[in-house]
């Protein structure tokens, strides 16, 4: 299988080789993304009813079955830097060229064990992108660091949205596999505590333009967010410095077990494995003890460097910890935008913030790790969004006609 990494692609696009952006700001700068050839696909999943999961406490099943998405096919593509983002009960990530039919494998293993082990529903579809752009809308790619060791994808141009679209009326779907598929799920894990707010609590925050609005002033709104979120003390950051805490056994034991396919053994020796896996490691972190090239102190620094809580994928999403009053500023702000017919937006308030991590070495720098809203964080906020979206187009309304998909959707179904 020819992959990126290993040589030159024929459109001569690099993910890895684009410069990545530094300022979070600048991604809200078109001159940092490029498009993505045609050949590309977009595999995008979510949950389906997470509401009724969140709602029965399920939410760190729901972020890790999203996260598995994202590790499941890191682990099949070699583990080479993907142009992914994490959107809380669910995922997008960029397929190369030539990639489709391993990508394809590796969603119906994930969403069969998201079936199987986790009790949930995972849908995943896997969208051409050539699709997208005869649908009118594009799929442009930047990269942002925010910190030296790792960088995060960053989409506009609709495309992301659309192919999300797409998914949930059941189009370019990917069906689960077989009872017992089981995904490479290795470096997946949940084991910290949910990290309460210092500052008064966590606000999720999803803004997106609305179509058709004027663009530098929507533009201008969502910066102001930006700024104002910024305000706050380590400017939202949802983690104090040193990381959340441990505790034994992890709270997210549970998870990690079922991630653990029958190669470990049977459901208790997977289970008697990782409590000792897991007790040495609790104890590596609460003494500080150095175990070869891997220091406790050095990972939860990298970990809040590396933490993904502020993103932009055809929209704002932002996990921060702030105070009441600067969330009624951003409330205010963005009411505001919305009234000008700019922007529409869904805002939830919680007390605290939870981290699902992909750690595939652990000696590594480049360990990747998402936080979202501990009482349902970003999908609350979605369902917030929806329903204003809803009330504006009406609750039967339809695709415009110009985002139906064309007749390569056939095709595209049993492509790869």
């Amino acid at each position: 299988m020819e992959t990126l990494t290993q040589t030159e692609p024929a459109d001569g696009f690099r993910y890895a080789d684009l410069t990545p952006a530094t300022d979070f700001l600048s991604v809200l700068d078109d001159a940092h993304y490029r498009p993505v050839p045609d050949g590309w696909w977009v595999a995008v999943t979510d949950v389906v009813d997470s509401t009724g999961a969140i709602a029965a406490g399920r939410y760190r099943a729901v972020n890790f079955a999203g996260a598995a998405v994202i590790a499941a096919l890191r682990n099949a593509l070699g583990r080479r830097e993907l142009p992914f983002v994490f959107g809380g009960d669910g995922a997008s990530v960029l397929v190369a060229p030539g990639e489709a039919g391993t990508a394809r494998d590796a969603l119906a293993a994930t969403a069969a064990w998201a079936r199987d082990a986790m009790g949930l529903t995972l849908r995943a579809a896997l969208v051409p992108v050539t699709e997208i752009r005869a649908a009118g809308h594009a799929v442009e790619v930047a990269r942002y660091a925010p910190s030296p060791d790792v960088a995060y994808a960053m989409f506009m141009g609709g495309g992301i949205a659309f192919a999300e679209r797409a998914l949930k009326r059941g189009l370019y779907a990917v069906e689960p596999a077989a009872p017992g598929a089981q995904p490479d799920l290795a470096g997946l894990t949940c084991r910290f505590e949910p990290a309460k707010a210092r500052h008064g609590l966590i606000l999720s925050i999803l803004v997106v333009a609305v179509e058709g609005a004027d663009r530098t002033a929507a533009r201008a709104a969502i910066t102001d967010v930006v700024r104002l979120a910024s305000e706050a003390p380590s400017r939202g950051h949802p983690l104090r410095p040193g990381g959340p805490s441990l505790r034994w056994p992890p709270a997210g034991f549970a998870h990690e077990v079922r991630a653990r396919g029958p190669l470990w053994g049977s459901l208790g020796l997977r289970r008697l494995h990782l409590l000792g896996a897991t007790l040495l490691a609790h104890l590596v972190f609460r003494f500080g003890l150095r175990v070869g090239g891997f220091s406790p102190l050095r990972y939860l620094d990298e970990l809040v460097a590396n933490t993904d809580f502020r993103k932009y994928d055809d929209g704002l999403r932002m996990t921060v910890d702030c105070s009441p009053e600067l969330a009624a500023r951003i409330e205010a702000r963005l009411e505001a935008a919305e009234a000008a017919g700019l922007v529409r937006f869904g805002l939830h308030r919680q007390g605290a913030a939870l981290t699902t991590c992909i750690t595939p070495v652990a000696a590594m720098r480049d360990h990747v790790h998402f936080v979202d809203g501990e009482d349902g964080g970003y999908a609350r906020a979605a369902q917030v969004l929806k329903a204003k979206e809803l009330s504006t187009r009406g609750p039967l309304a339809k695709q415009p006609p110009s985002e139906k998909p064309g007749a390569g959707e056939a095709a595209a179904r049993g492509t790869g």
